[in-house]
């Protein structure tokens, strides 16, 4: 990834804190909770890796068609699973986001796989980074308090046990749906952060 180092470090860092976590949401207690958390661990790792700085690590050429076919393969579970659930078409279009940015490292002149520059498909990245822009601003909306008019602001949860789900069972902290959105929110941001450098 081009631009300055401390900043590629710092989405890698993002990346992969989100790709952990995603990990551990996958210890949930329902299913639909742990294969979108399955999916976004896929994607911030993927992230974290491809945003690592050239000069610490510039992968092999081949690694670039392997990593288009598995975020290829994330898409196709993602558009299967979108019949049934429509929030999997953000997943869909992060996995083709990756393809994208694959097959543009893939395309690059050898030595320049972190500089993104010369794709020939601007209309597809701004399309993406408009998309990711958005996706951010929404999901950052979502994750403000409402306090409208002759209403209190909400008070903070006591603690990450706290939050009740269906059946009135507590829900952990990997169940939380504010947790999930700031998850999302992260990967949304680095998404930007790397379409910016197309």
């Amino acid at each position: 990834m081009p631009g300055p180092v401390s900043a590629a470090w710092l989405l890698v860092a993002l990346c992969a804190a989100t790709g952990a976590y995603c990990l551990l949401r996958m210890r949930s207690g329902v299913e639909e909770q742990r294969r979108a958390a399955g999916g976004e661990a896929l994607m911030g790792f993927g992230m974290a890796v491809m945003a690592v700085p050239a000069a610490v690590f510039t992968p092999p050429r081949w690694a670039w068609p392997l990593y288009a076919a598995v975020f290829g393969a994330a898409a196709l579970r993602a558009l299967w699973a979108a019949r049934a659930a429509p929030h999997h078409l953000h997943h869909l279009v992060g996995a083709a986001a990756m393809v994208y940015m694959s097959v543009a490292m893939a395309a690059a002149p050898p030595g320049a796989h972190h500089a993104h520059g010369g794709s020939g498909m601007p209309l597809l990245t701004g399309a993406l980074l408009l998309y990711f822009a958005g996706y951010v601003l929404l999901t950052g909306a979502r994750l403000v308090p409402a306090a409208g008019p002759g209403r209190a602001p909400s008070a903070p949860a006591p603690g990450p046990g706290a939050a009740v789900g269906a059946g009135g069972r507590p829900l952990g902290w990997g169940d939380r749906p504010e947790l999930a959105r700031a998850c999302r929110l992260s990967m949304g941001i680095g998404m930007v952060a790397m379409l910016l450098t197309m």
